[in-house]
C-alpha cells in the first residue's frame, strides 16, 4: 500500500512559549474529533514538502511562513481511516506574518502553551507525546521515526536521531 505524504507544522509564538494548534471540533465523524493537533495535511501531487507546508499554513491559519525548520519525519503505517500508511514531515515555524484565523473548516485555532503540550495536559493523540519532545523540547533534535498503528492505536515507537 502506498503512503499518504503529509506535513505537520508547529507555528511558534514570538516568545516560543506557545504553539498554534487546531482543535478538530467541526465534524463528529472526523478521525481526529476533539483532539488538538499541529497544522498541515496531504501534499498536492505537484508540490514539494516545503511548498505543501506553506500552503497548508496559509489555508488553515491565514499565515505566511518565514524560514521553517525541519524537525523530523514520522512514518505511521496503518494510521489512516482505512488502514492507510501515512508519512509526515514535521516542521517548526518560528517566524511568520499575518493574523491567525480563529477557525477553519476543520476546527478552531488556539494558542497552546508548549509546556502544557509537553506535560500531556492537552487532549491530543496519545502517540504524539512520543515525538513532540523531539520537536518542541528545550533541545530539539532532528529525527526519523516510525510508529505503527493498529485499530486506531499506536503499537510502538522508535526513532533514529540525526546529528
Amino acid at each position: 500500500m502506498r503512503a499518504v505524504i503529509a506535513t505537520l507544522g508547529y507555528v511558534l509564538s514570538p516568545d516560543r512559549e506557545s504553539i498554534l494548534m487546531i482543535r478538530r471540533d467541526t465534524r463528529p465523524d472526523d478521525l481526529h474529533f476533539g483532539k488538538y493537533n499541529g497544522l498541515g495535511g496531504k501534499l498536492e501531487t505537484d508540490e514539494d514538502v516545503v511548498a505543501g507546508m506553506r500552503r497548508e499554513i496559509a489555508e488553515e491559519a491565514g499565515l505566511e511562513c518565514g524560514p521553517m525548520e525541519l524537525a523530523g519525519t514520522v512514518s505511521w503505517p496503518g494510521f489512516g481511516r482505512g488502514g492507510e500508511n501515512w508519512f509526515g514531515f514535521l516542521f517548526r515555524i518560528p517566524t511568520w506574518t499575518g493574523t491567525p484565523r480563529d477557525a477553519n473548516d476543520e476546527g478552531s485555532l488556539h494558542w497552546v502553551r508548549v509546556a502544557d503540550v509537553l506535560a500531556g495536559t492537552v487532549p491530543m493523540w496519545e502517540s504524539d507525546r512520543h515525538f513532540l519532545p523531539l520537536v518542541l523540547g528545550p533541545a530539539p533534535q532532528p529525527f526519523h521515526g516510525v510508529m505503527p498503528f493498529q485499530d486506531g492505536k499506536a503499537q510502538s515507537w522508535s526513532y533514529t536521531p540525526m546529528p
